[in-house]
């Protein structure tokens, strides 16, 4: 077992498409930009370079005590301007008609006593990943999931406090909300229409609950689901990658958002909204890679976190939404 070896797209296709068509099991995560990838069968991959956990895989077999003990977490988000001005990059765009949902985020320097390793081995996520010394992800967004021939996707949009009276019922009767979960929900229709046939919303908007340190939220998903050519598997590689970036993290249109993304974001994304996932051989699982705490040159943390913008959207309270995802799911 060696170091971890990045590669390129081209070569992150070729791996799983190989490794797809002859049902060799493997990992893989891919960064926003899809510039650096890992594709590694598991037995190549050294425990004390990276760790995963998921719902159906894992190289993490290790259990810790639940304490209720405390720890040190402080945020230190931007500025309400220095967010205004970005939003207002979005904003122009959108009254422009260049876009009509963008998933705008920020990385919020955070002090914290909790080591990245402590922080995977303590999170609860359906979805966790720890590389060393890079970063923590935590995530709670299923990407894409592949089983008996079937592709679903579950994209992740609109989010509020549990302990607001009502909260479920705000949220589900919110305009903004409604109208940002209804596009992203036909932006990944078309998506996955691009290598499925069949493509049909099996879900749409239901709730989930997270627990988070500073509390409970509420998040609506919906579910869509296509039916994969018989060939799929020897071009999982082609067909995944025509599927990003992650339309519930840039927004529609997505070529076009990605771009006012890169002119609005003050920061490079690097791995943060990637994706990550495992191929057992024959079904695949995989997440978006959000609730992501990332170390920096010096050991300075950065927690990236964002939300959806249409034209319904208020700058003040996508500030306050932008903040209170900075949060690590322990208690």
């Amino acid at each position: 077992m060696g170091k971890l070896v990045f590669v390129d797209k081209e070569e992150a296709v070729r791996r799983m498409d190989r490794w797809g068509g002859e049902g060799t099991p493997f990992f893989f995560m891919i960064d926003f930009d899809m510039e650096q990838c890992l594709v590694e069968r598991p037995e190549d991959i050294p425990e004390d370079e990276l760790l995963f956990l998921f719902p159906r895989a894992g190289n993490w077999a290790g259990k810790m005590p639940r304490l209720k003990e405390p720890f040190l977490w402080k945020s230190f988000p931007e500025s309400f301007e220095d967010y205004s001005h970005s939003f207002g990059i979005v904003r122009r765009n959108i009254w422009e008609g260049n876009t009509f949902l963008i998933n705008l985020t920020c990385a919020t320097p955070v002090e914290t006593d909790l080591s990245l390793f402590r922080i995977f081995v303590r999170a609860e996520a359906l979805y966790k990943l720890w590389l060393k010394d890079r970063f923590v992800v935590f995530s709670p967004e299923i990407f894409v999931r592949i089983q008996d021939g079937f592709i679903s996707s579950h994209p992740m949009k609109g989010t509020i406090d549990a302990s607001v009276p009502d909260a479920g019922l705000r949220l589900l009767s919110d305009e903004k909300e409604t109208a940002e979960h209804a596009t992203i929900t036909d932006l990944i229709r078309n998506d996955l229409s691009q290598i499925a046939d069949e493509v049909t919303v099996m879900r749409y908007r239901y709730l989930d609950e997270v627990d988070t340190h500073d509390g409970r939220l509420l998040q609506m998903s919906s579910e869509i689901r296509g039916r994969l050519p018989l060939d799929y598997a020897r071009r999982l590689g082609e067909l995944f990658f025509r599927l990003l970036p992650a339309g519930s993290v840039t927004g529609a249109p997505k070529k076009k958002t990605v771009d006012i993304i890169r002119e609005a974001e003050n920061y490079s994304r690097g791995f943060y909204t990637g994706v990550m996932g495992y191929f057992d051989g024959k079904d695949l699982d995989s997440a978006v890679m959000i609730r992501f705490l990332e170390q920096e040159a010096g050991g300075k943390l950065v927690f990236k976190s964002g939300g959806g913008i249409t034209f319904l959207s208020d700058v003040r309270d996508e500030y306050e939404e932008m903040k209170r995802k900075v949060y690590v799911p322990i208690y």
